[in-house]
Parts: C-alpha cells; structure tokens; sequence
C-alpha cells in the first residue's frame, strides 16, 4: 500500500457556489470495482450531459483509458443535485495510479467508497480507505453490482464492518449499471459530507491538484480554492515558483469546460494563466493573489518516489529534443514519474525514467508515443539497489550497468515491500507457493470471513514488478487481488549479468539477479538473442557472463559461400589455396568486423520476461 499524505488545513465553515451550499468527494474502490460507471449514473441523474452525447466511461477522455476498460487520469466534474453543487471526482483505482486518487483526496470532504457486492474487500479497498481516513474524509461505504446473480451484499456489509468499522446498517446498497440506489446515494453525500470550509474574506489560497498541457492555451491547472475569491482577469501568484501571472479564464466543468468570472471559497475547477513553461504549474502549487498575498502557502503534497526504472531511448537519434519536451509536458500532467538523462553504448543517448510500477511504465510509453507521435526503445525494467563498498562508502544505481565490480563490492541491497494478497481460501498454497518462490517472507496470514483470507508477505521489489501480478491472477482464475507498499531494504546476494555479442559487452542488455537465477537468465538471453541476430561473414558468439566467468553462450553461424563453385576439376591445390585465402579473410574480418544489433532485436529481446 503505497500511502502518500496529503493535507489541507480546514478553516471556518460557510463555503457555498453563489446560493447553493457546496460538496465536495471522490470516488475510491479497488480495480474494477464500478467507479467510471457509478460517475456515469450520476452525469445522467443529474441532467449534465446531454442524453445523445452520453457514452460509457464518459470521464475517461484518453483513448488509452477506453482501450484498457481503467481510469489512468482523475476527472472532476460539477453536477447539481437538490440545490447543492456536487463536485465529484472519479479516480483510478490500480495500485500504480494510488499517487493520483491521494492528489483527489486534498481537493474533498468526503469520499463514496466502492465495493462490489459479489468479491468484497480487495487490497486496494484497505489500501484507499485508509488514505481517505488519513486525510480526515467522511466516508460513505456503498455496496455495489447487487444486481449481479453471484452477489451477496449481506455477507459483503458483514465484512466491512469487521474489517473496516464502519456500521453496517449505513452502508448503502446501489446498481452503478441500472441505476437502482444511485439517487439514495447522492442524498446520502449531501447529508453525510460536511460543506468545505474557508472563508471568501481571506487573502487566496487555491491549491493546483492536477494540470495539463494545451498547445493553444498553455497549461491548463485543475485547482481546489480553499481561502477567498479566485476572479477572472486579476493578478495570481504562484506561491512555489515566485511567479506572477493574469488569470486569463477562470472556469468550471459541468463536464464540459465553462468559463465563469470567479470561484469561491470550497470550489472546484480550472485556471488558464497563459503559462508556457510546464514547470510553474506542478501539481501542489499554492495560488494566491499578487495584490493581497497570503501569509503562507498549502501544505501541498509530498512526492512520491519512483520504484521501477528504465531507460527510455528514441529509435531515431534526432528526436531526443522531442522526446524531452514530451517528457516535461507528461510530468506535468502526471508528476509521479522522474525522468534525468542517461546514454548508452548500444542505443545511443536518452533518458532514464523513474515510474510507481510497471503498468505505470507501460502507461507512459504508450502515451508518449501516441500523443507525442514518438518511436521508443524501453529497456528491461529495474529498481533502485544500494552498493556498499569495501572502503565503507555506499553508492546508489538504477542502471544495472552502473553496478560496481565485484572486487570492489562488500554487499548489496535491494528494496522490500510488504505485499497484501487477497485470495479465496481455496488458493492459499498456491499463492503461498508463488511468493516463496520469488523469495517473500510470510508476515501473516488472517481470514477475513470463512471463505477468504488475507495473507501478508515481505518480498524483493525485484521479484513483484515484471509479472508477478500476471502470474498471481492466473494462478487464482482472476480472484486474488495485491496491494503493496515500500518496506524499506534487505541484503541480498546480487550479481551482475552482463551479455557480450562477439566479446563487447552491450549495455543496454545488463540486468541485475539473485546469483541462484542468474544461470537461468543467462540462458534464456542467449537464445533469443541468437534467433534475433542476423547472421554476419563470421561466427558471432553471443556470451553471458557473470564478472569474467561465462555461465552462457550461444552462436550465430556465418554466412557460407561455396568459393569452389568456379572450379570444376583441376589441380587440388588451386582449391586449397581459395579454402585457405577464405580461412585468413574471415579470421581477419573477425579480428576487425563489428556486429550491427538491429533496433527490432533489442525491442524483442527486452521482452524477454513477457515471453517467459
């Protein structure tokens, strides 16, 4: 459960939009658990999209998003419902996006609380209330999908209140698919939620929550006014960056975008300051009025830190300065990835790119090359370890190629986390199974109702974000569900695997593995690298070593060219001489020849862990 605080400091009731009392919440569940459905029951309940213009997911506005059936990016959308003004918000609810519903949660009061009626609790469930209760949200627990034959809400309401305290007798019973319940819902929110508090008196104090980039209009900020009056047109000071800019359009979206001439204390909606450098509008920033400034700005959020890395290089070289500026103008629209420069022998130059997990990895790849139209090279994915060395200092690496040598190492750490897999009761050894081998340590194992039961285990990073999830899931027929968070570093017996193609060593495809895999790698490299590498005038070896012992070698046989076909006949050593002379020219040409590793054989090769 990777939990990252985020805090707003509440002030003196009496928020209300024009004449209408305010509420502000978002909506938070485990994966697939209806939220994107539930946001599209209420637009339609509450008359704000027009009934020919209405779609599935209507929130989720990337392509991406509709492809993948998941939320990537939080919406904010304002409805009305029985004289309030309802600002919802509809967050992802993948464990590698928990950094984007933790950004939702400082902009709310309260938070509707999903869970499907026919699995209950899963990791991510825990996992998002405990944020909403460390952000001080009313919560309001709905049991949803109770029109689905497999449902059983009474034994669902048992377990939240067993597990999460909350009275069953308050946690509501909805359809997000027909609509059944939703209407309860929303009264619940308007008495349950309390209105925002901040006065319009006070100086200004909005906070940015998410931006992103407009070619035609510069960053467009999503912003919560927590203190005074935001106004079209006047002077704003971003409190952070120590710039002053012109609120050029203040607005709302209704979900659609409309400009209004101000926002008051409690509201939500969007900032357009003509801002052309992405990097004076990061998500966090206080805006306040240049004329009457506040004293001191939000609390803001704390960063996350990256936990998966690799390199990120384009195919052509001359589009390493578009590559940067997608890059910058993405981070703005999703702050949690790091990104620095990096180059490699073999792909030339790029940028090493940090990431919450490996769906988060994919996510980004896509969009950049979809909204950014770019052709990029990823390498294998990696985590962050710490080498102690034998003179007492430590060095921290991302890059496996920046590994020390042994001679210099005395030890090595990798990162931990603390896994929480929810799994029916029936795969228990299974998944017990799985996490041993991939070297976890069993914390606890508790049942949360006689049918399933919640098991906790201490595990290498290493071992959780190639595909571990994917074997998880497929080992329980879809039923078990992860949750995890950091848990600090552990001593491990780490090596080096570097493959040379005919004796150089090629970066790009180093990677670092418990010594006991490393054979095993090892093998599997060679291999695919042979069937991938087009065949040259000489023997290629294709080698993987460990240090300077090689646990693995393949070859790619050379090119045979008959030079006796001329010869019909004739004195035998004309055509020892032509064997010979062919002999010296490929020993020569092997001495001096270098082997071109086409772009397609490092894509297909990075993948290798995909195949396995």
């Amino acid at each position: 459960m990777k939990t990252i605080t985020c805090s707003l400091t509440r002030y003196a009731p009496g928020a209300v939009s024009g004449s209408r009392p305010i509420r502000n919440f978002s909506i938070i569940s485990h994966v697939d658990h209806g939220k994107s459905t539930l946001s599209d029951r209420i637009l339609e309940l509450t008359h704000a999209v027009d009934p020919r213009l209405m779609r599935e997911q209507y929130l989720d506005s990337m392509d991406l998003e509709r492809e993948r059936g998941i939320t990537i990016k939080a919406q904010n959308v304002r409805v009305h419902w029985r004289d309030h003004v309802l600002h919802l918000i509809d967050t992802p609810g993948h464990v590698d996006f928990t950094y984007e519903v933790s950004r939702s949660l400082a902009a709310c009061e309260g938070a509707v609380l999903l869970v499907d009626a026919s699995q209950g609790i899963q990791a991510q469930t825990l996992a998002t209330c405990y944020q909403a209760i460390e952000n001080d949200l009313e919560i309001v627990a709905v049991l949803n999908k109770i029109d689905l034959p497999a449902a059983d809400p009474e034994r669902c309401a048992t377990e939240i209140e067993r597990v999460l305290g909350i009275d069953s007798s308050q946690i509501l019973r909805i359809s997000a698919k027909t609509g059944e319940g939703v209407p309860a819902l929303l009264d619940a929110v308007v008495e349950r939620v309390p209105p925002p508090s901040g006065s319009p008196e006070t100086p200004l104090r909005a906070l940015i929550f998410d931006s992103a980039y407009d070619q035609y209009r510069g960053v467009v900020s999503s912003i919560r006014v927590v203190d005074g009056v935001l106004r079209s047109g006047s002077r704003i000071r971003f409190m952070q960056a120590g710039s002053t800019h012109e609120a050029e359009e203040v607005g709302i979206r209704s979900p659609a975008s409309t400009p209004v001439d101000q926002l008051g204390a409690g509201e939500v909606g969007y900032l357009v300051a003509g801002i052309k450098d992405v990097g004076r509008a990061r998500s966090g920033e206080t805006v306040t009025s240049a004329e009457r400034p506040a004293p001191e700005p939000l609390a803001g959020y704390r960063d996350p830190k990256p936990m998966v890395f690799c390199g990120l290089f384009p195919l052509d070289g001359d589009e390493l300065p578009e590559l940067r500026d997608a890059l910058e103008k993405l981070k703005l629209n999703d702050s949690s990835f790091t990104f620095e420069p990096e180059s490699s022998k073999a792909l030339g130059f790029g940028f090493r790119c940090g990431f919450l997990g490996l769906l988060h990895m994919e996510i980004v790849r896509e969009r950049l090359e979809r909204e950014f139209d770019l052709s990029l090279i990823a390498t294998a994915p990696s985590v962050a370890y710490v080498a102690h060395l034998t003179d007492g200092s430590e060095i921290h690496f991302e890059n496996p190629s920046d590994m020390p040598e042994a001679s210099r190492l005395d030890h090595v750490d990798e990162p931990m986390l603390r896994a929480t897999v929810i799994v029916p009761s029936d795969y228990t050894g299974t998944v017990m199974e799985l996490c041993q081998s991939r070297r976890g340590e069993m914390l606890r194992m508790e049942y949360l109702s006689p049918e399933r039961l919640e098991l906790v285990y201490r595990i290498p990073l290493a071992e959780v974000v190639v595909d571990f999830f994917d074997q998880l899931k497929s080992r329980t027929k879809g039923y078990a569900s992860l949750d995890y968070e950091p848990a600090g570093t552990q001593t491990a017996n780490l090596v080096r695997v570097d493959v040379l193609i005919n004796h150089v060593p090629v970066d790009a495809f180093s990677t670092v593995v418990h010594r006991a895999q490393a054979d095993s790698y090892g093998r599997r490299m060679t291999e695919k690298l042979r069937s991938l590498i087009p065949r040259q005038l000489f023997d290629v070896p294709i080698q993987a070593a460990v240090g300077g012992r090689v646990i693995a070698r393949e070859t790619v046989k050379a090119k045979r060219k008959d030079v006796l076909a001329k010869c019909y006949g004739g004195d035998i050593t004309r055509k020892r001489k032509l064997l010979e002379r062919q002999k010296e020219g490929k020993k020569r040409m092997k001495s001096i020849g270098r082997v071109e590793v086409p772009q397609e054989a490092f894509v297909s090769a990075l993948r290798l862990d995909d195949d396995r």
